[in-house]
């Protein structure tokens, strides 16, 4: 992957330097933020733990993944790029001319993935005269696209979400849930019209897909050539809504965002807790020494006037802040995610 310059975004740095970094119900709450106090969940975190706001933009930040050395990587769709922040809270463009890339995977070869969403954002003033085909696609080490559309020709649409199979393909989220392999055949996981598939994520060993479907999260379990089948529940979101990303750690239990925060699901399913977040929150990924830090992508930002980023009517509002926890479980280290 390289490197296109090395200088912090200026919004970045324009509302970092207009923000407090705590942000917890002990911290005076920014503008926009909610009271996030953090409750114990035995091995996962503990009450003490205060979350730290490390980025803000008027511009999204999603799909994060772990970088080595501690930071991440995250995908921002209007302005093209693949940003990486370091532990430090440095941001860089790893990658430029992404063709609107909203969310990427890495696997274990180091092989980048992403869902290019191209001129799909109703944000941007040529969306609806937008022709292009939205891909799933390896941007790294060399740019190559496994699919443009399904087997019938249909045009992929807006796609959401990527998870890289480790085996040359991935599995995407659009509406429904679908994998592409390494030589570009897609096939289903699941299409039903009543299932809104949102995050998607591979088990430890690889043989269970993890799927966020609205309140709750759908498991199926993989066959060797990737398909899936035997589709059941794992897990409730606790009465919570919109479930999106996930994350897994190193004792297998899986870390999902949805309105309210952050839940925690046991390795067979049952509710452990929520980590209430100061935002809602859409993607997050274990990072930091050990794994041991929860990076959080959450909607909304605090404007240079020092209130709420808004937009005039019909504009969509992506801005976001990246928030962290110190956490007392690790993140999953047989892959990056």
């Amino acid at each position: 992957m390289r490197h296109v310059n090395g200088i912090l975004g200026a919004t970045s740095a324009l509302l970092l330097g207009l923000t407090a970094v705590n942000a917890n119900a002990v911290s005076p709450l920014l503008p926009g933020e909610r009271a996030a106090m953090v409750t114990a969940i035995a091995g996962v975190v503990s009450a003490d733990a205060q979350w730290e706001l490390v980025w803000a933009d008027f511009k999204t930040a999603d799909g994060l993944v772990p970088t080595p050395d501690g930071g991440i990587l995250f995908a921002q769709e209007q302005s093209d790029t693949i940003r990486r922040l370091d532990a430090a809270n440095r941001e860089t463009i790893e990658i430029a001319n992404t063709q609107a890339t909203g969310a990427v995977s890495v696997d274990a070869q180091g092989r980048l993935f992403g869902v290019q969403r191209t001129c799909t954002d109703s944000a941007r003033p040529f969306y609806q005269s937008c022709q292009l085909r939205t891909n799933v696609a390896i941007l790294a080490p060399e740019h190559r696209v496994l699919a443009n559309g399904f087997a019938d020709g249909r045009m992929l649409g807006r796609v959401n979400d990527v998870m890289a199979d480790g085996k040359g393909g991935a599995y995407f989220t659009v509406t429904g849930a679908f994998h592409v392999n390494a030589q570009g055949m897609v096939s289903v996981v699941i299409a039903d019209a009543d299932f809104h598939a949102n995050g998607i994520l591979l088990s430890r060993d690889g043989k269970q897909l993890w799927v966020t479907n609205g309140d709750r999260v759908v498991v199926f379990d993989v066959q060797p050539d990737g398909s899936t089948r035997n589709r059941r529940d794992f897990g409730l979101l606790d009465g919570d809504k919109g479930g999106d990303g996930m994350a897994l750690d190193n004792e297998g239990r899986l870390y999902v965002t949805a309105s309210q925060g952050v839940h925690v699901l046991a390795a067979d399913g049952k509710h452990l807790g929520l980590i209430p977040t100061p935002r809602a929150p859409i993607s997050l990924c274990f990072s930091g020494p050990d794994k041991q830090t929860l990076y959080v992508a959450q909607m909304g930002a605090v404007g240079p006037d020092g209130k709420p980023w808004s937009t005039p009517p019909g504009v969509r509002n992506t801005a976001m802040t990246i928030y962290r926890l110190p956490v007392l479980a690790a993140g999953f280290k047989g892959r990056p995610k």
